[in-house]
């Protein structure tokens, strides 16, 4: 009897995005057989882990944080090499990570994140008795979360998406972006250390490997998998929904897929502070090499002499932009195309930095248009991942209303002006009108680049910012994208949900 060959399993290894040289150890890919046990795990977890009491996830969520802390120099170190992101910007975005996993931890504590409703019955109420009803919000099961290749840590293994699952009630499989998988091992370790620590139960949390698409898809297919986080491109978030949707039991998949920003910038504004403008503009598109969702890539500036300077200074502050390191290849292919792509449509280029020497370097560049252009061209509006932004001059405010209702869904709409600007009436408040309609955050006389954490933040925004517009992946809203309501009538009060019971 011949015996069945056994299969190598398939290695990888992460590269050095400066030099493109092979950077840290390999990493098997998780097999179907692994993806179907760390599910299956997670399904066995979730009835006892919604269970805990909210103090026993806190803890959980508060020992992780410290877990990461203690390995912040291993952590920086693995993510420096394997994604060439500054060292000062890793650990500012490991301290926001264990900060999400500890605002999480207080938000659960507080209880207020159920929505508890009490609505007592009255058997005496004529002409039917009134039936006693309470409800709240509980976890709806394993969540698959997607690291993200811009935030190895914030929106990644051990980031908010798994902070807030985790909060839910609900146990999370991660699957790491193949650009930093040493960077996801290090994070998913600190998170499982936390969990025996706590006594969590086994399957909780775990995190599984590729070097494609092929286990992510296999994740999200899943019978066993309730919900999806994911942020990234918006080829690869539509991919997941389809996916999702096709499912015999269909999941809701939260994707972040990007989003150009608008940031319209009016005559009041340019005719004040141009130069302030433009060095706050610049500083924001070519922040981190441009690899920010909320870059600014459309910016709407009036054909008038403040917007001249605007521009001019602009082109100077562009020209003068070193190149940097892209997060790896896929990404700054995809930024080139996205440059040609501007090219074609009709945009003239104003300006481009410095040239670099690495194989992966991001050169930022300067773009503009007219107003009447966008009409012909839509394809001038869609995103470019990368230090890129463009110009679309106009010639009276007025037009600014009807162009902002012509924009798909967008995750920012900023706003520059001046007071007499901003008054009731005047024109930022047309604007702002059709932009609500538009964004999940509206900004005046500041930059998207950047989102602060905190519980009124909404970092999300209709379709085809998100694929699903009332949703946040930041802030502590993010927990209600993985919990239902359920109702309890008529139950004895020992088999209430502790947050229902009598006082």
């Amino acid at each position: 009897m011949t015996q069945a060959p056994v299969q190598t399993p398939r290695l990888f290894r992460a590269t050095d995005p400066r030099t493109g040289a092979f950077v840290g150890p390999e990493f098997a890919v998780t097999t179907p057989e692994e993806l179907d046990a760390a599910v299956a795990a997670a399904a066995r977890a979730f009835p006892r882990f919604a269970a805990f009491p909210p103090e026993a996830r806190a803890r959980f969520l508060r020992r992780a944080a410290e877990e990461l802390r203690a390995d912040e120099e291993e952590v920086v170190a693995v993510a420096a090499a394997e994604t060439a992101l500054p060292e000062a910007r890793l650990r500012s975005e490991l301290a926001r990570t264990t900060g999400q996993l500890e605002m999480f931890a207080a938000l659960v504590e507080g209880r207020e994140w159920l929505d508890a409703r009490v609505d007592k019955g009255d058997p005496e109420r004529k002409p039917a008795p009134k039936p006693d009803v309470r409800s709240l919000r509980r976890g709806l099961g394993p969540v698959a979360v997607f690291g993200a290749s811009n935030f190895p840590l914030a929106f990644s293994v051990a980031g908010g998406d798994t902070a807030s699952a985790l909060a839910a009630g609900c146990p999370v499989v991660a699957k790491a972006h193949p650009s930093h998988p040493g960077t996801s091992a290090a994070a998913a370790a600190a998170v499982l250390r936390a969990a025996a620590a706590t006594g969590m139960p086994e399957g909780v949390f775990a995190v599984v490997y590729d070097d494609g698409i092929e286990v992510g898809e296999a994740l999200v297919r899943h019978p066993g998998v309730k919900a999806v986080g994911f942020t990234g491109s918006r080829g690869g978030g539509e991919a997941l929904v389809r996916l999702a949707a096709a499912r015999p039991e269909p999941i809701p998949v939260y994707a972040e897929m990007g989003s150009v920003n608008p940031v319209f910038v009016l005559p009041g504004a340019t005719a004040a502070r141009p130069k302030d403008v433009a060095e706050g503009l610049h500083a924001s598109f070519t922040l981190g090499v441009g690899q920010f969702c909320t870059n600014p890539g459309v910016v709407f500036v009036p054909q008038d002499r403040g917007g001249d300077e605007l521009t001019e200074r602009l082109v100077k502050l562009t020209n003068g932009t070193p190149a940097g390191a892209m997060l790896n290849a896929r990404v700054c292919q995809a930024y080139k195309r996205g440059l040609e792509e501007l090219e074609r449509a009709g945009a003239r280029r104003l300006a481009g930095g410095a040239t670099g020497e690495g194989p992966n370097d991001g050169v930022a560049a300067l773009w503009e248009v007219a107003l009447e252009d966008l009409a012909a061209a839509r394809e001038l509006l869609g995103e470019v991942f990368g230090p890129s932004t463009l110009l679309v001059r106009y010639g009276e405010p007025d037009e600014l209303p009807a162009v902002a209702a012509a924009l798909e869904g967008q995750l920012t709409a900023t706003v520059h002006g001046e007071p007499f600007e901003l008054e009731p009436g005047g024109i930022a408040d047309a604007l702002f009108q059709v932009l609500v309609d538009r964004a999940g955050r509206l900004i005046v006389n500041q930059f998207p680049t950047g989102v602060e954490v905190g519980p009124a933040m909404v970092h999300g925004g209709p379709y085809p910012a998100t694929s699903d517009g009332r949703s946040t992946s930041v802030g502590t809203r993010a927990i209600e994208r993985f919990t239902r309501y359920v109702a309890f009538q008529n139950f004895p009060e020992a088999l209430l949900p502790p947050a229902l019971r009598e006082g």
